[in-house]
């Protein structure tokens, strides 16, 4: 069991600002003092930005089972944004757990995987419009949870939709964020 958050990649990169060795020993320090809970952490990422007056800290971590948690900080000092953001963090860390832990519950392990195709397998009469083009093709897999981790999990990214596999149904379901009441959406197969 790890009992420290020690030797972890934490990678410091600076927008018009210098990266010193006070500031990035400053980040590493405040990565290993993060509380040892789930989720573990694999990776760090600090991204520091001066403008003008202000001085903003945005943190990546990558977590075990897929998780990222961010936070963006904003402060008039280099050191109390990295402060708040890492405050940030914990309490999401903290938010996660919590969840976890009020409602454990026996997980299937099985994992689906949806692929995302566009426009494969219909057939279009020809126009003389010119036919979409396909941009971007993406592969999700679509892990096993349960609909308030998939909100949780929503909550914690700033993705705009997230694809998972009910553990209640064993079907594929896509919870995305509505833009107006600032709420949450679930789209579920109906047979």
């Amino acid at each position: 069991m790890q009992t420290a958050n020690v030797n972890l990649p934490v990678q410091v990169t600076g927008r018009h600002l210098a990266i010193t060795e006070p500031i990035h020993a400053y980040a590493v320090k405040k990565v290993e003092g993060l509380h040892l809970d789930t989720p573990r952490i694999i990776e760090a990422q600090f991204l520091l930005e001066v403008q003008k007056h202000r001085h903003i800290a945005e943190v990546l971590l990558y977590c075990a089972n897929h998780i990222t948690i961010e936070a963006v900080a904003e402060a008039p000092d280099l050191y109390a944004a990295m402060d708040a953001a890492m405050a940030k963090v914990a309490r999401q860390m903290r938010k996660w757990k919590t969840r976890l832990m009020r409602q454990h519950r026996p997980r299937n392990e099985s994992i689906k995987t949806f692929n995302k195709t566009f426009l494969d397998t219909v057939a279009f009469e020809e126009h003389e419009e010119a036919e979409p083009n396909i941009v971007e093709t993406e592969t999700y897999t679509a892990r096993p949870m349960f609909v308030d981790e998939a909100v949780l999990q929503l909550e914690l990214s700033e993705k705009e939709f997230i694809v998972f596999t009910n553990a209640k149904t064993e079907k594929i379901n896509v919870l995305y964020r509505r833009k107006k009441e600032k709420s949450y959406g679930l789209i579920e197969p109906s047979a």
